[in-house]
């Protein structure tokens, strides 16, 4: 009498399951990018929300029930072995719940504040993000955590996550867009003397050259991704990976937007587009 075959393991996921990855819009294609340096061979799935976009202009309770009804209903559709919120907004505020309520591995995006106060040599942090996170606790608590010593300027720049969503669909954007973001860090008290700056919205590295023409030589810029991308990579060791169809990027409203942005998709392994 021949055994019967052993069953397969429920928590070892088929090689096919995506990683999904999901920011409000493009921004996190800027996490796609790293997590492609060291993970080539993963399955992506990325998901924007841009019906919702932009998230920082809206309330705690408005983005914590929007992340977590949506990626509940996208985790039991598309199966996925891993969900990263590529969104710091997003995961500020819904990464908890978020928790709650998946049984997948979650990660999320926090503002590079820790390696920030580690680089800084004037001892003076300038944080762009959007309006919800700068008002954060949680950035509060990385700040006496990490940087307790330091000063750490905050603004809120919600057009640079416009000027970012333009730039990746060809449209030019203007320059001075770039310099009111610095100079509203700089006028601040202590703002002449920032060396470091953190990028606490996953939009705002696609525009990290402009930035820099913007502050002036002597400023380095910093964001969560390699950290995003090696924590990925650590919670899927082991496993295997098989890409059996293209990388696809959903989208919650599909409009002439999503249209421009087909060359930059492409350009990110992202070769189906459909609907979230």
């Amino acid at each position: 009498m021949t055994a019967a075959a052993p069953a397969s393991d429920p928590t070892i996921p088929p090689a096919d399951a995506p990683i999904l990855m999901f920011d409000s819009g493009v921004g996190g294609l800027s996490v796609l990018a790293k997590l492609r340096q060291v993970l080539p061979q993963a399955p992506v799935i990325y998901v924007a929300d841009n019906a919702g976009l932009p998230y920082g202009t809206k309330t705690e309770a408005q983005i914590a029930a929007r992340v977590s009804g949506l990626l509940g209903r996208l985790t039991e559709r598309l199966r996925p072995r891993l969900v990263c919120i590529a969104c710091n907004t997003a995961s500020t505020i819904a990464l908890a719940s978020v928790r709650e309520v998946l049984e997948v591995p979650i990660v999320g995006t926090v503002p590079a504040i820790k390696p920030a106060a580690a680089m800084t040599r004037t001892g003076v942090i300038g944080l762009l993000g959007t309006q919800a996170t700068i008002r954060q606790g949680y950035v509060d608590r990385l700040e006496a955590e990490f940087a307790a010593d330091k000063r750490l300027l905050r603004h809120g720049a919600p057009e640079l996550v416009a000027a970012a969503e333009a730039q990746l669909r060809g449209h030019a954007v203007d320059p001075a867009v770039f310099a009111a973001a610095a100079q509203a860090l700089r006028e601040q008290p202590g703002g002449a003397q920032i060396d470091t700056v953190v990028l606490a919205c996953t939009h705002f590295p696609l525009v990290e050259a402009e930035l820099g023409k913007a502050f002036g030589p002597g400023v380095r810029f910093i964001d969560g991704s390699d950290g995003i991308a090696r924590r990925i990579a650590f919670l899927t060791q082991g496993q295997e990976f098989a890409r059996r169809v293209p990388d696809l990027a959903l989208f919650t409203r599909l409009d002439d937007a999503v249209a421009e942005l087909a060359p930059t998709l492409a350009a990110h392994g992202l070769g189906q587009v459909g609907k979230a």
